[in-house]
């Protein structure tokens, strides 16, 4: 399947890494450590999207000189914008440009979270087209 036609669900290659809001920064920056991610997801008990906490939070808690004990919930992206499992990939692309953002929660139809999307992850997956295009063409 061609790269504009894939489904964001294609790109999903783990669970979502999330934590409560009642989390510390500390706690949040730790985890993403661990896990090797530019992002956690802040979601309630259902697995529903509340926010996002990403590098670009963590850099403006530092800024303001916020402690690292700050509640996860307080510094969140609120209500950042998400795409479904089965909307083309291209509509997550679009949003992201369109916003300047690197990191773009997944759900499915009920709203629960399910992964999350990266511009790195579009990237590898954009790549991955070129070449078999490039093994096609040959």
């Amino acid at each position: 399947m061609g790269f504009v036609q894939a489904r964001v669900s294609e790109l999903i290659k783990r669970p979502p890494v999330t934590v409560p809001p009642t989390a510390t920064v500390e706690d949040a920056v730790k985890l993403m450590y661990k896990e090797g991610v530019g992002s956690v997801v802040v979601a309630s008990p259902e697995d529903r999207v509340l926010g996002i906490f990403t590098e670009r939070d963590l850099v403006r808690v530092i800024g303001l000189g916020l402690p690292l004990t700050t509640k996860v919930g307080d510094v969140m992206t609120r209500s950042p914008l998400v795409v479904r499992e089965d909307d083309q990939l291209f509509r997550a692309v679009s949003i992201m440009v369109e916003h300047r953002i690197r990191h773009l929660p997944i759900v499915d139809a009920e709203g629960r979270i399910k992964g999350v999307i990266s511009a790195r992850d579009i990237a590898s997956r954009f790549k991955k087209y070129m070449e078999e295009l490039g093994e096609v063409g040959e």
